[in-house]
């Protein structure tokens, strides 16, 4: 299988081609064709295939504008019937200059051990790498492939199908039954799975968040699929395996339901099948002020913000340790939370920092959701609306506490320092020699970034002997500055929005004191040049990616109105799009 690499624009750029559509109506082509069809890589030819293809190109231009990039092919579906055509390893920034960020992973050898590794999960729906932050790879995947997958994935599918040969493949202990065959058994998982494991090492995967709230999934009275939690050998014992049991595409039918309102919608924990309880290791919770043992009492929306918290937390851990989030077959549960870290992400302005709101909701629709085999056409059908959730949730992560440049900003400063007296450190003392002069002093320069957003480049000396923040503070207590900034009430991680802050050693005997210094900006997890924004700014994107996606789905698909009510008021989240959107468009279209 060959390997194709592309960089700056991408491959739309490369051939010459210009991106396809643009802003409300490329969005609008997108809902609809997805709406309309199924995609499959496997599935060529005719005009979907030409619509598809405009549609791939867009995502490749998009990539391109931020991140230099490599593509795995998978024109036929040869890799993954249901994974893009044009599989994407985003490699490193595209900017000009080193990235300290860059990733690690080569595409031949990240080629081989897919092919290697793809049975071992449910589907072939094998480990793949989709955002690049920090390094890090966060990646999707199904959960773990079972016994009949992996000895007859195609015969048992059509028996359980009806001839499909998309149906649940597997029952993993089919044949445990038989002693014989346990052996055997048992070295073709330790292969398979041993593939799987070489793959998530690769891609330095550390942290493994499984969404099934099954320990195995059991359909027709059979196991089919596993997962890492259960496995037998534990042969995924060296990862980090988080359970954070969510509900399923079939809950979400209960959201349309009522009138698509998340608040107060509770899943029932007591249904038979479900049987993982929730498992997060202590020192990932320690830094979250969330009450873990009442997750059964949380509603849709707490539930989801709560796990949205996690994922964002382990991302920002102090090492470049990847991330993999799966379900079952991965194309319901999982693209939620991918799209959701990656909007969150943006609107920090920490990945795809070039993208308009247009842009980054297009796509994530598109590759997220559309090209990784979301079923939309089957959800839609059966009322179970899982993806207009995921769009119509962002309303409920636009604070700073789910903002991954909050965490960053307190790693940053050095210990025993707040950001308020940093800040008031640069409006009293601008590098003058009257103030701590053998300490240090404070300067500041321009950001090319714009209104509301600064560099981040964190690159001199801070004090950090007791003594020398002790004299500071006793310095400034009854300052005016301090006075005011006290009234101005800001948020403690807010950083000034008109330049970079840069603290340097203003002394020339500095060389004697260097016990008292912490350096910072020299770490490898060092931020790089990023658009950071503010809270405002980030509550602002993620409006106008909501917006925006509510005007095109209302437009194009529509949600379906429920039984109105005995007084015929109009559904609230319908009355939400003619007052909030603006749009009067017909019955059929609402």
């Amino acid at each position: 299988m060959g390997r194709l690499a592309v960089s700056g624009a991408g491959m739309a750029a490369a051939r010459g081609c210009p991106p396809a559509g643009s802003g409300d109506r490329a969005l609008a082509e997108l809902l609809l064709e997805f709406s309309r069809a199924q995609y499959r890589a496997k599935d060529g030819g005719g005009a979907a295939a030409a619509k598809v293809e405009r549609i791939e190109r867009r995502c490749l231009e998009l990539f391109g504008r931020d991140y230099r990039y490599s593509v795995i092919p998978n024109a036929h579906g040869e890799v993954c019937a249901h994974y893009p055509r044009h599989i994407v390893l985003l490699e490193r920034d595209a900017g000009a200059g080193r990235d300290p960020f860059e990733s690690t992973v080569q595409v031949g050898k990240l080629q081989d051990l897919i092919n290697r590794s793809k049975m071992a999960r449910c589907r072939g729906r094998f480990v793949c790498p989709v955002i690049l932050y920090k390094g890090k790879h966060i990646c999707r995947s199904a959960t773990l492939a079972g016994w009949g997958e992996l000895y007859g994935r195609t015969g048992y599918n059509y028996i359980f199908s009806g001839g499909s040969d998309d149906a649940w493949a597997d029952a993993e202990d089919i044949s445990e039954e038989d002693s014989a065959l346990r052996n055997a058994d048992s070295q073709l998982f330790d292969k398979v799975r041993g593939h799987d494991i070489k793959l998530l090492r690769y891609l330095s995967v550390r942290y493994i968040c499984d969404l099934m709230v099954e320990n195995k999934k059991v359909k027709f009275g059979l196991n089919v699929t596993s997962s890492e939690k259960v496995d037998k050998a534990q042969r995924y014992a060296d990862f980090t395996l988080l359970s954070i049991p969510y509900p399923g595409c079939e809950f979400f039918k209960e959201y349309k339901d009522r009138d698509y309102t998340a608040e107060g919608l509770i899943f029932n924990w007591k249904q038979d099948y479900v049987d993982a309880p929730l498992s997060i290791p202590v020192s990932l919770t320690q830094s979250l002020s969330i009450d873990w043992s009442e997750y059964q009492s949380w509603d849709l929306v707490q539930q989801t913000q709560n796990y949205l918290k996690l994922l964002i937390s382990i991302i920002n851990t102090d090492d470049d340790s990847g991330l993999l989030v799966h379900c079952i077959s991965g194309w319901d549960r999982t693209p939620l939370f991918i799209s959701l870290l990656r909007l969150s992400l943006w609107a920090d302005g920490l990945i795809h920092t070039s993208l308009e709101p247009s842009e980054i909701l297009y796509l994530t629709v598109a590759y997220d959701w559309f090209l990784f085999g979301h079923m939309l056409v089957d959800r839609l059908s059966k009322g179970e609306e899982i993806f207009f959730f995921c769009f119509n949730f962002l309303k409920h992560i636009t604070s700073e506490e789910f903002s991954a440049v909050k965490s960053q900003r307190r790693k940053s400063l050095p210990p025993g320092f707040t950001l308020e007296e940093i800040c008031m450190l640069k409006q009293r003392d601008r590098g003058s020699t009257t103030s701590l002069s053998s300490d240090f002093s404070l300067g500041m320069e321009s950001s090319p970034g714009a209104a509301g957003s600064f560099t981040y480049e964190a690159v001199e000396l801070m004090p950090a002997g007791a003594q020398a923040q002790a004299a500071w503070r006793k310095s400034c207590a009854s300052s005016p500055q301090a006075v005011l900034w006290s009234r101005a009430q800001q948020s403690e991680d807010r950083l000034p929005s008109t330049g970079m802050v840069e603290v340097k050693s203003s002394s020339s005997s500095s060389s004697t004191h260097s016990d008292n210094f912490l350096r910072i900006g020299s770490s490898p997890l060092e931020v790089p040049r990023s658009r950071l924004v503010s809270a405002s700014d980030r509550e602002s994107r993620l409006e106008e990616v909501r917006s925006a996606f509510l005007a095109s789905y209302s437009r194009t698909i529509g949600l379906k109105a429920v039984p109105p009510s005995p007084s015929g008021a109009i559904g609230g989240l319908l009355e939400q799009f003619v007052r909030g959107v603006g749009l009067r468009g017909s019955s059929s279209t609402l």
